[in-house]
């Protein structure tokens, strides 16, 4: 429920604002005549708002979609400063993430509970695996959440299920493995139209990762109707991935509290994608808000694209720093992680390591599968060391990879 009335200090900023103003000689409607700066709020027809009333107003809503670019790190400065003004006004806050899939939930609410470290929930909720973006990116609001005791919901489902459901259908998954997910609502054409473009944008690794599929046959050479059934799988598991999260979020405001969903922009854009699984679940009251650059053209938003637009400067994009390699090319193998191929000049050749190595554990901890061993290497800080445990014929001994300093 919205608050009874405004904060009283609130309302002190606005009217501190408008004497402002005033002071310095300004008409009223100057602010809304000249082109917008970065740090405005607009509605979605681009006209000003101050930061108090859409707060209140979106605060005052079940469900609030804050939208991003993954790899933009000043989105993700946005959604911080966001969450902390709706959290002000809405102290009964959880935070829903597209990153991780409902496996991940017990490692959220450990996060959460201050029961693990950085290193550890990482690894915990599978981040690497699930989501593969620097994890920094997002560290600070995983941080907000915890300081707070904001519980996180993970929005998402794995590639797996979502390829089950979009491929095999609803009714030949058994109901108690899909998460209580219920069939999504029909997209509009308009929303069709737009994931059929990105198909064709898609590469073939990225159309079978969207699906789930190890091999889709309908790449862009495929005949006619194998093309077809590929691009409907495509629609089939973007809805499913849509409904996934809107399911996620309607049952996570159910108790009344204000649930915020962190997800890619497009699942939020033109009210598509999650809005639209929302309006099929009941859920009137909501919004999606997205950041934008104002151009120098100062031209208005295009128009039903969103709710409200936070207006940002012209920040760069978030570089990662390069991250640590071993040098291997590694493949499964029943006892570990078998050495496929030694890069010359690696960590890996300076450790000994050859083809046909068989690693067993890395820092002390047994390895499974390469993922594993990828996970492990990305985190090792530079300048240390990594003990390996390594088979070679029936000789099993331990070798220690020294990753260089900067």
């Amino acid at each position: 429920m919205p608050p009874a009335q405004r904060p009283r200090a609130l309302t002190y900023l606005r009217a501190s604002g408008l004497a402002l103003l005033i002071s310095l000689g300004l008409p009223l409607t100057a602010l809304a005549e000249r082109c917008p700066m970065p740090g405005q709020w607009q509605r979605g027809d681009g006209t000003p708002v101050a930061t108090d009333i859409l707060m209140e107003e979106l605060a005052g809503q079940r469900i609030v979609l804050l939208g991003e670019q993954h790899d933009r790190l000043a989105h993700h400065r946005w959604q911080l400063h966001t969450l902390a003004g709706l959290h002000a006004l809405r102290p009964e806050l959880v935070i829903g993430l597209e990153m991780l899939p409902r496996e991940a939930q017990p490692a959220l609410d450990a996060w959460v509970a201050g029961e693990l470290g950085e290193a550890a929930f990482l690894e915990a909720s599978g981040w690497q695996k699930a989501w593969g973006l620097d994890p920094a990116l997002y560290l600070p609001i995983l941080h907000f959440a915890r300081m707070h005791r904001i519980p996180l919901v993970a929005l998402n489902v794995t590639p797996a299920l979502r390829g089950r459901l979009a491929g095999d259908g609803w009714e030949r998954v058994p109901a108690g493995e899909r998460h209580g997910i219920t069939p999504p609502t029909a997209p509009p054409p308009a929303y069709r139209q737009a994931l059929a473009e990105d198909f064709e944008r898609h590469g073939e690794g990225d159309r079978n990762r969207h699906t789930g599929q190890e091999n889709d046959a309908g790449h862009a050479e495929a005949p006619g109707d194998e093309r077809h059934a590929a691009l409907e799988r495509f629609i089939a598991a973007q809805l499913v991935w849509d409904r996934a999260m809107a399911s996620a979020l309607a049952e996570a405001s159910e108790d009344g509290r204000l649930a915020v969903g962190l997800m890619g922009l497009r699942h939020l854009s033109y009210g598509h994608g999650v809005p639209h699984q929302l309006a099929g679940l009941g859920v009137a009251a909501q919004r999606a808000v997205l950041p934008r650059e104002m151009g120098p053209d100062c031209q208005a938003p295009p128009g039903g694209l969103a709710d409200a637009f936070f207006l940002l400067g012209d920040e760069a994009r978030h570089t990662p720093p390069e991250p640590p390699r071993l040098g291997v090319q590694v493949g499964p193998h029943p006892e570990g992680v078998r050495i496929e191929a030694v890069t010359p000049g690696s960590v890996a050749e300076a450790a000994g390591l050859a083809k046909g190595d068989v690693l067993l554990a890395a820092a002390g901890r047994p390895l499974d599968r390469p993922g594993e061993l990828v996970e492990r290497v990305r985190r090792q800080p530079p300048g240390t060391l990594l003990p390996l445990t390594r088979r070679r014929g029936g000789e099993t001994t331990e070798v220690l990879a020294r990753f260089p300093a900067p």
